[in-house]
């Protein structure tokens, strides 16, 4: 993944520490040997540059527009010939961000197609049709409003584990999450009612694997999902989607989250979204829209709704509580009854500085002088990240592990990712500003070191090579390994064997060997423990305090009782 604007405020400190001659372009050459057939036709894939088989786009249901657009996914069409599957897909709609704007587009750009519904294919480059080799889906993250599947390079986790690796796109933002009764009204299928259609498109990518996936040389009996921020929250809707049942035998969740929103309030108001479903058809079409007026809009039309009165975009649709796909209560209600979750093998885990992501540019916490950025005080910046980031963690993995422990699942594993030893130029220590920061996990899972675009260079140097590829190669080989048996066991041999779930918090936290290695802790998380730490933190003042416990709240307001009860801070 790699992270637009942030690289780009960076990068002057790429330049500033080393100096290369660009590299000329990959070029994929179609591959005889990497002729397919499947339903839909033949296809030829490629060689990539790291040795894997590859194909690329795939179509796996019919583009999602016209008629189609807010409907289930349909079947994909028939290829008129054989498909030369070498180049990305086109992105879904997206609204460029900090985080994806890059060298090509400025924020605020709507860019991509809805003709998108495409995956991926990272295989062993001789990989036999018969081999039947665990399979991972992986479902990118961007707060399902951004993002696609081409971000992520599969070549060295299928080669070096021994996997078939397919990444998904879906629809995003209100694409694919919208709530509104003409929609449900006009519903030609009863998944047509459903207001999470990117879950749908999910398990209509699901479905495309189990019936393609054997061709590749993967087994349709070992499909792991996998996937990180939003791709996680998506699997934790996937777990609760009845859809979803029988088309997958592992989970995996990297930074995910739990939350939903009821239909109610995501169709008529009074949540956190700026924009609920009826008054965004209202904007789109006009007052008393139809399914079919919805549909003719505009993809401009339909973003427009989004945007306020200076254009910059507002709060997007999130994962409804629709009763198709996910029932009344959502993930967590579904994670609490019996049945109510998908009975598979899960592993959650986060990042240790999650946040740090997030306040880098922060002015309140960071300084910065043209390319070079440094805290305004490390104590102070640190307890800023330390506190939501403990809460991520309570949300995607304490919190839904334990709900599922309490109806007798033993089958769940926990992880923490600490690694902190990114490079440093003059004053900016991205040890320190970044961390383990949400998304840092993602190169050691792909063992492919590409984040932050010229960035890079700064961050994966020279000096921690050594200790971030064994880490690399050793949290690879704990995922096949879960995704080979349903246990990550020891990672084939690679570190300390994994326990599984209990209360006391049991997990693997995942580092180098010069910052302790990976090793076996507990720890355990709740609200009030959360709250209750920061109330005695030495290393703040009363006023940070309390505005680290408001951004908290703001940000999740169930979360206020505890808060009250641990500190006593204005409203």
């Amino acid at each position: 993944m790699r992270l637009g604007h942030l690289a780009l405020g960076l990068a002057a400190l790429a330049v500033s520490a080393c100096s290369s001659e660009e590299e000329a372009a990959f070029t994929p050459v179609p591959a005889a040997d990497l002729v397919r057939t499947i339903g839909q036709g033949e296809l030829v894939g490629f060689e990539t540059e790291g040795g894997a088989a590859a194909w690329m786009a795939v179509p796996y249901a019919a583009p999602p527009v016209g008629e189609l657009r807010w409907r289930a996914p349909r079947p994909p069409l028939a290829f008129q010939a054989r498909r030369e599957a070498l180049e990305a897909g086109s992105v879904c709609p997206q609204v460029t961000n900090n985080l994806s704007a890059g060298e090509l587009y400025e924020t605020g750009e709507l860019i991509g197609a809805e003709d998108c519904l495409t995956l991926d294919i990272y295989a062993p480059r001789d990989v036999a049709a018969d081999e039947a080799l665990p399979v991972m889906m992986w479902i990118h993250g961007g707060a399902n409003t951004w993002g696609s599947s081409s971000a992520y390079d599969g070549s060295a986790l299928a080669s070096q584990q021994g996997v078939i690796i397919v990444s998904v796109q879906y629809r995003l933002g209100p694409l694919g999450f919208l709530a509104h009764p003409a929609l449900r009204a006009d519903a030609e299928i009863g998944d047509d009612a459903a207001a999470n259609f990117a879950l749908l498109d999910l398990v209509a990518a699901l479905h495309w694997i189990s019936g393609n996936i054997e061709t590749f040389g993967g087994d349709p009996n070992r499909v792991t999902v996998f996937g990180e921020s939003a791709g996680a929250y998506n699997i934790a809707g996937l777990m609760a989607a009845p859809q979803a049942r029988g088309l997958f035998h592992r989970a995996i969740m990297q930074s995910g989250g739990t939350a939903s929103v009821p239909l109610g309030i995501a169709e008529q108001g009074g949540g956190n979204d700026a924009v609920a479903g009826l008054a965004a058809g209202r904007a789109i079409a006009g007052e008393g829209a139809t399914g079919a007026d919805l549909r003719g809009a505009s993809l401009d039309a339909v973003y427009a709704a989004y945007r306020d009165e200076d254009g910059e975009l507002t709060s997007m649709p999130r994962m409804i509580e629709d009763g198709v796909t996910l029932p009344e209560g959502g993930i967590l209600a579904a994670a609490e009854a019996p049945g109510g979750f998908a009975d598979v093998p899960l592993m959650s885990g986060t990042n240790r500085d999650e946040m740090k992501l997030y306040t880098v540019f922060d002015p309140r916490l960071t300084r910065r002088l043209g390319p070079l950025v440094w805290p305004k005080g490390e104590d102070r910046y640190e307890a800023a990240v330390e506190y939501p980031s403990r809460i991520w963690r309570y949300n995607a993995v304490d919190g839904l592990l334990n709900r599922l422990a309490a109806n007798g699942r033993s089958d769940l594993w926990a992880y923490r990712f600490d690694w902190d030893e990114g490079g440093s130029v003059l004053v900016t220590d991205t040890g320190v500003l970044l961390g383990a920061a949400h998304a840092m996990e993602i190169p050691f899972v792909f063992n492919h070191f590409e984040l932050f675009g010229a960035f890079d260079s700064v961050l994966f140097n020279d000096r921690n090579e050594v200790g971030r590829v064994e880490l690399a190669e050793t949290m690879g080989a704990y995922w096949a390994q879960f995704a080979a048996s349903g246990m990550p066991g020891d990672g084939i041999g690679m570190g300390p064997q994994w326990p599984q779930w209990t209360d006391t918090g049991a997990a693997l936290r995942f580092d180098t060997r010069d910052d302790g290695g990976n090793e076996v802790f507990s720890r355990t998380e709740s609200p009030l423990a959360i709250a209750s730490d920061l109330a005695a933190d030495g290393r703040v003042d009363d006023e940070t305090r309390c505005q680290i416990a408001r951004g908290i709240v703001a940000r999740q307001p169930s979360l206020a009782d505890a808060f009250a009860g641990a500190l006593t801070c204005d409203s």
